[in-house]
């Protein structure tokens, strides 16, 4: 039986950022749930979910060996931490938006 649950009840996320880039990666706590992140959580995806806040490209890498995908997002911090007036110029937020994200698991 299959249900849809936020992403952050099944992986936990990291992130960082160097100027206008933000690197978030994405890791199932269940490796049986890889292949649900895999297929469901694409860089077309964020750019559909985000499209107003991520102008650049999305790029993902699939890290099979530890059941997570890792995207690098170009121009994604309004310029970054030193030339943003947004207050969170980090990368830090896209974790949390990305964990919001809905996921359907079986």
């Amino acid at each position: 039986m299959s249900r849809t649950v936020a992403l952050r009840e099944i992986a936990h996320a990291r992130a960082g950022d160097k100027g206008n880039r933000s690197n978030v990666s994405v890791f199932a706590f269940d490796p049986a749930h890889y292949a649900a992140l895999r297929d469901q959580i694409t860089s077309e995806r964020l750019k559909r979910e985000f499209g107003t806040l991520l102008v650049g490209p999305v790029v993902r890498y699939e890290l099979p060996a530890l059941a997570g995908v890792n995207f690098v997002l170009e121009d994604a911090l309004e310029g970054g931490v030193n030339e943003s007036l947004n207050l969170d110029g980090h990368g830090k937020s896209w974790s949390s938006l990305v964990l919001g994200l809905e996921i359907t698991i079986t």
